[in-house]
């Protein structure tokens, strides 16, 4: 349903991960060129599975529970993604490879903030539908 505030979430989750890291460098070599995500392949497979992840809970609106499990595993992905990112920024020899960082390295973070936030509106549709069910 996209009139629920938790499908908005997840669809700029999944803007976030799927749509903007096409566009944004991670960040700028010492040569002056931008690095995207697209040239390295573990990136290109976790930043996939964590769109996929959206995509999938977006269309699982009527199982609350099912849904709510499926972000948390998609901020999981995005957390080991943030790792990688910072990992491969602060350990390649000295930073000489890494010459200006951009700001697709940020974008985990702000998918992990709206998948916290759409977990929070699911639990509260959970909870309301739970003291509905108590008053029959």
């Amino acid at each position: 349903m996209i009139q629920r505030i938790q499908t908005v979430y997840l669809f700029l989750a999944f803007a976030a991960t799927g749509i903007l890291m096409l566009f944004v460098p991670l960040w700028t070599t010492s040569a002056g060129k931008p690095f995207f995500f697209m040239q390295d392949q573990l990136y290109t497979v976790l930043l996939g599975l964590t769109t996929m992840l959206s995509i999938i809970s977006i269309i699982s609106f009527k199982k609350r529970q099912n849904q709510f499990v499926l972000n948390r595993l998609n901020i999981i992905l995005n957390l080991i993604l943030l790792g990688l990112f910072v990992y491969r920024s602060l350990n390649l020899s000295g930073g000489t490879e890494v010459s200006e960082k951009g700001i697709g390295m940020f974008m985990p973070i702000v998918a992990i903030v709206l998948l916290v936030l759409a977990n929070k509106a699911i639990k509260k549709d959970e909870d309301l539908v739970k003291s509905v069910d108590r008053l029959r």
